[in-house]
């Protein structure tokens, strides 16, 4: 507690720090979020790394290594705290599982993208949060509502891009070290040189290690697991004027063990409770080879070839139920662009895409004459071709309609028309808007995995259909002068329709069913989800900036032929982040607050809104930062994350039911290192 105070009035006292050194800073907002600076006599110019695009046709948000660094940020799913439109929360009380949503549904239907290129999907969306690095991260740029057709049909609600750090940046080695108050240690270290001047290579490594038996709360199961992380990418990049080339590997080694605390099962072996275990071991495997080539310079016209694969392998135990899926994917595309003239841009491509899933699901329940589950072995092919028309007319208008067709050996063939249109009728306002389908082929038990966390039993219907949406959205972008600064406002309001659609339900009084289900069907009815969102930035003083963000979500499906809220998804949200740095940007001082909605549980349940609140305070020096910090400083937690704790064999058991922090108040420390050639 004394660590957590200290932190909250260190920040307090942000407003009394001053230093008589003047600099002027003008921010210039880049798309490849690579920090230069030029220095014109007293003043600096900085690339701004974060905040909305204004060169980008789509409405996307750039977050860069400055944003980042402005939390903990062990990992992917730590990197939008200080983001308003992307939410993050914890998938059951049990894995440490973390999940997000946009525009008021799951991640699911947010398309990941590594380095413009699609990942992390099917049996990797319920831990894929947590495998990647923050340090690793050179950017990400969150785009909302349908994207461009180039990156293929997946995306409904947007996509979220990962640009790691690049092999053809600084020479040096950069390290990071953490500790938190639950004992969980993080070590990041990562090196980069140029082998000749056109030639690069890098490596990342990454650990983690938690292996307390943590159990505040004192219901007898931990927390959160222990947790222990292998994880490393080596990569390579050669960069010349005609041509090029990108290649990276990498492989990751995840083992999570959660369930009864030790002191909770010395307790019960007097009341013959056997324990209940969960285990999840992950090994992932990722290759990636891109190669571009310019044709004209003088047009832009080049041709690229890019290709991605990944092995997923996870094993999972909850309890009696165990889960092993291994899921193979490759994709490949081939990809043509130019500039007509310089008001009119054509890109054309085909890509491939394919998957293979191994399932092996036991619900542990003998069932005469065999136990029950299933195993299923699942392939899918996926070719498409693309074409994509831009039209620039100057700086004031830009239209760009997309379509493409793919043909899947499982669904067959379907057409994804998507448009976008940007309107600067001034300086200080952009305005633009979206229209376009989306396709995803679902996988129950694969992508919900977390379900199994409870004593439900999971249905499913034969037949499950390709999931289909469309996607509509507006969105304007303010930059008004107000007392000599520059004040951001950026409203937007998007609208999801699905026409078919995989939902997962409890029943609530219906016929043939009981409470004790997770059922997952086909949509047979409405399901739609409305968000609007307004955020402004404004810099108060010289160092000083805050950030204000308010949305409200309107998501509702129809669950056994009644129209509900959909589960876990909060009416509203709204976020004030407070930054201030003293003039020689020495320390920096972070503070996030955010008021969570309401909403529904599964069962219909309703849940209260709550505050939470960060805070993190860091010291540079030449070439290492020193960072201290608190998540949850409000401590506020679910009185009972996991029901019917007492006793997990019996028919009210379930960990899936959360809406909110089920670990209390935390510290941390952590050390920044960098070593890099001038």
């Amino acid at each position: 507690m004394r660590l957590i105070l200290t932190i909250i009035l260190l920040t307090l006292a942000t407003i009394a720090i001053a230093h008589d050194d003047k600099v002027v800073s003008v921010d210039v907002l880049t798309d490849d979020s690579i920090r230069t600076e030029k220095t014109l006599e007293d003043v600096v110019v900085k690339p701004k790394t974060s905040g909305k695009s204004k060169l980008r046709i789509t409405n996307t948000e750039m977050i860069g290594h400055e944003e980042l660094i402005r939390a903990a940020c062990c990992n992917l799913g730590e990197s939008f705290t200080t983001n308003p439109s992307v939410d993050v929360s914890y998938s059951d009380a049990a894995t440490g599982a973390r999940q997000i949503k946009l525009l008021g549904l799951s991640g699911t239907y947010v398309q990941m993208l590594t380095e413009n290129m699609p990942n992390l999907r099917g049996a990797s969306i319920p831990y894929s949060l947590g495998y990647v690095p923050g340090p690793w991260l050179q950017s990400i740029q969150v785009s909302k509502g349908a994207s461009s057709v180039k990156n293929g049909y997946e995306s409904i609600t947007g996509q979220i891009n990962i640009e790691y750090q690049k092999p053809q940046g600084t020479d040096g080695v950069r390290a990071n070290a953490y500790l938190d108050s639950k004992l969980k240690q993080e070590v990041n270290i990562d090196g980069s040189t140029h082998l000749t001047n056109r030639l690069s290579t890098s490596a990342l490594f990454h650990f983690e290690n938690r292996q307390t038996d943590h159990d505040a709360n004192g219901d007898g199961f931990m927390d959160m697991p222990k947790q222990r992380q292998f994880n490393g990418m080596w990569r390579m990049a050669y960069v010349s004027p005609v041509w090029i080339s990108q290649f990276s590997i990498k492989g990751l080694r995840d083992e999570r063990v959660s369930g009864m605390s030790h002191h909770h099962t010395a307790d019960q072996q007097a009341s013959s409770i056997a324990h209940y275990g969960i285990g999840v071991n992950t090994n992932r495997y990722e290759m990636q080879w891109k190669n571009g080539f310019t044709l004209n310079q003088e047009h832009n016209t080049s041709i690229a070839l890019m290709t991605n694969g990944a092995i997923h392998d996870a094993k999972n135990t909850f309890g009696r139920r165990t889960y092993d899926v291994n899921q193979k994917n490759g994709y490949a595309q081939l990809m043509f662009e130019s500039d007509i003239t310089p008001e009119h841009n054509i890109s054309i491509g085909a890509s491939l895409n394919y998957d293979k899933y191994d399932e092996a699901y036991d619900t542990g329940m003998e069932v005469f004459p065999a136990p029950s589950g299933y195993f299923a072995v699942t392939e899918e092919t996926t070719p498409g071709v693309y074409a994509q028309y831009t039209y620039k007319m100057g700086e004031k208008l830009t239209v760009m309609p997309g379509l493409r067709w793919d043909h899947s050996s499982v669904y067959g063939g379907f057409v994804t028309p998507r448009l976008h249109i940007k309107y600067t009728p001034w300086d200080c306002l952009t305005l633009r808007a979206s229209a376009g389908k989306g396709y995803r082929s679902p996988h129950a038990i694969a992508e919900n995995v977390s379900l199994l966390a409870s004593s439900k039993t999971i249905t499913m219907l034969d037949g499950m259909k390709q999931e289909e949406a469309w996607n509509y959205g507006v969105s304007a972008s303010l930059n008004l002068p107000v007392a000599g600064k520059n004040l951001e406002v950026n409203m937007d309001y998007y609208y999801t329709n699905f026409i078919n659609q995989m939902v997962v339900y409890t029943p609530i009084n219906m016929v043939g069913h009981t409470r004790n289900q997770y059922v997952f069907e086909n949509l047979d009815g409405k399901s739609y989800s409305h968000t609007m969102q307004i955020d402004a930035t404004y810099p108060f003083f010289e160092g000083f900036t805050a950030t204000g963000a308010f949305r409200y979500t309107d998501s509702k499906s129809t669950y056994g032929g009644e129209l509900r809220i959909r589960p876990l998804t909060s009416k509203y949200k709204a976020l004030l982040t407070l930054g201030y740095k003293t003039p020689l940007e020495i320390w920096h001082f972070d503070v996030t607050g955010s008021v969570n909605g309401p909403g529904e549980l599964y069962d219909q349940t309703k849940y209260p809104a709550f505050f939470q609140l960060q805070a993190q305070v860091t010291r540079d020096f030449r070439h290492f930062s020193v960072y201290i910090g608190g998540e949850n400083l409000t401590n506020y937690t679910i009185k009972n994350p996991i029901m019917g704790a007492a006793n997990p064999w019996a028919a009210d058991f379930d960990a899936t039911q959360v809406w909110g922090p089920t670990d209390g108040a935390m510290a941390y420390i952590g050390i920044r290192f960098k070593l890099e050639k001038l």
